[in-house]
């Protein structure tokens, strides 16, 4: 399940960290958001290293749709309301000029990523919600307007057309931007104490250090677990689905929001989108196959991939130093499906941090504005995480395995707790504890992608019990 942009491109590999080292700033996280921050900083002339768990963009990077946009859906009408104009302006200006300072980077570096300037659309049925929203974008110095006539493929009653918007390659830019940085593959970080990134192979100590891993590991200080919630989203690429003017995304929630973007001849189209951990039933991209055959039944498809995505209660990603406890950390978190201007903006921002300067945007994206220890439901005791379980061989009762179908995973009953159990297409089977090892909470099997999930806060699981994403920093015991 490789996204188009895996397909086609390959990132030079990087050696792992050879030992401990110092430095400046440790920037946790080599996609996007880390490799921007990392670039940013080193041009103002810090001495930046980056440390990756996997490879280069391998994590949520990859496998974006690659819209660079200001337009985030119906956001603006909502958040002057919520937040006021002044900050609502702070957010818009913010990722507009994030849009801007992609073109800079790539015409001053010459990077070749296939950036296209279009436009961008968040279509609708219910006319008077989207003239609000082309109005309050617009106030806000957004270049936005109403059109009632749209290119999709089912009728709509109009759209929120944002001008001078941009769609690109994230990998070959990627590519590019990483050339000059130092960094550090195949080393995940296993804890960090104040000054000190704690690795499998080594110690980094920083003077500044920098969460861009999509997800804070560290749950205490900063609570981020309780902060946020985690949801996936499905992209199938389709060939001879015919050329589709600008990037659109729905205003309405739910099954019927769908996502296009076309790169070259393909299409891609976007939808399914559901909190991690529930999907038992599957078939989310047997809907957008559905969906591809009645709009564009001359089409193949060439690539399916899915996404996921930090959501924070307000929408506003977490931009901003970590904790107040923590005044050298910093974090870039909660993108909410807008990666590629927020990881911008969270470079622009956490430079300006670091460098002791005034941001016009930070006030907006700043992490503090929830106090997480007031928020229902948290843990006394913080990080409770589930760690030294006690490995055990599990034996499953044959009766128990049966009504399991080959290739699919379930929840069976032994001695009383519950195991999760994978059976491959020969029968053999392969039982993983299904508790969580991030806070112990029950893990669901994910039929569409073959893989254990949790519903609390988002941590992924392969068939086998391999850690696929965190903020679980370790793999599931098993038998």
């Amino acid at each position: 399940m490789e996204s188009i942009w895996s397909q086609s491109c390959e990132i030079e590999q990087r050696a792992p960290l050879p030992g401990s080292r110092k430095t400046e700033v440790a920037v946790i996280g080599a996609g996007m958001a880390g490799l921007l921050i990392a670039s940013a900083l080193q041009e103002a002339g810090h001495s930046v290293l980056v440390l990756e768990a996997g490879r280069i963009a391998s994590g949520q990077t990859r496998n974006t749709t690659a819209k660079i946009t200001s337009q985030h859906g119906l956001i603006y009408d909502k958040l002057i309301g919520t937040v006021g104009a002044d900050k609502a302006k702070q957010y818009a200006l913010a990722n507009q000029g994030a849009v801007e300072q992609y073109r800079q980077i790539i015409g001053r570096q010459n990077i070749h990523c296939d950036l296209e300037e279009t436009w961008a659309y968040v279509y609708g049925n219910d006319l008077s919600v989207l003239r609000r929203e082309a109005e309050a974008a617009a106030g806000l110095g957004l270049p936005a307007s109403l059109v009632e006539e749209t290119a999709l493929p089912f009728p709509a009653a109009g759209a929120v057309r944002f001008e001078h918007q941009a769609q690109f390659h994230p990998l070959k830019f990627l590519r590019a931007l990483a050339e000059p940085l130092t960094i550090f593959e195949q080393t995940p970080v296993r804890k960090v104490e104040d000054h000190t990134v704690v690795t499998g192979r080594g110690r980094v100590e920083a003077e500044k250090i920098v969460f861009a891993c999509h997800y804070p590991f560290v749950n205490v200080p900063g609570l981020y677990f309780a902060r946020m919630h985690q949801e996936r989203s499905y992209v199938v690429a389709l060939r001879n689905a015919g050329p589709m003017e600008g990037m659109w995304i729905g205003a309405e929630q739910g099954e019927n929001n769908w996502s296009f973007r076309s790169y070259h001849d393909l299409l891609l189209l976007g939808g399914g989108g559901h909190r991690t951990g529930e999907n038992s039933k599957g078939g989310q991209y047997e809907r957008l196959r559905k969906q591809a055959r009645s709009w564009f039944p001359s089409s193949q498809e060439v690539a399916h991939w899915s996404a996921q995505d930090c959501i924070t209660p307000d929408n506003i990603p977490y931009i901003g130093q970590y904790c107040p406890t923590k005044p050298d950390w910093y974090v870039a978190t909660g993108f909410h499906k807008w990666g590629m201007t927020s990881s911008m903006v969270s470079a622009l921002i956490l430079r300006d941090l670091i460098e002791g300067r005034d941001n016009p945007w930070a006030e907006v994206f700043d992490p503090g504005r929830f106090d997480a220890s007031t928020i229902p439901g948290i843990v006394s005791e913080g990080a409770h995480a589930v760690k030294g379980l006690v490995k055990r061989a599990f034996q499953i009762p044959a009766e128990q395995a049966a009504g399991i179908p080959a290739g699919h995973g379930g929840i069976v009953s032994l001695k009383g707790e519950k195991v999760g159990v994978y059976k491959d297409e020969t029968g053999t089977l392969y039982p993983v504890d299904i508790k969580c090892p991030h806070l112990g909470c029950q893990l669901e099997w994910n039929p569409e992608e073959r893989s254990w999930d949790c519903p609390c806060h988002g941590s992924r699981f392969d068939r086998f019990g391999n850690l696929i994403s965190g903020p679980a920093q370790e793999g599931l015991n098993h038998g």
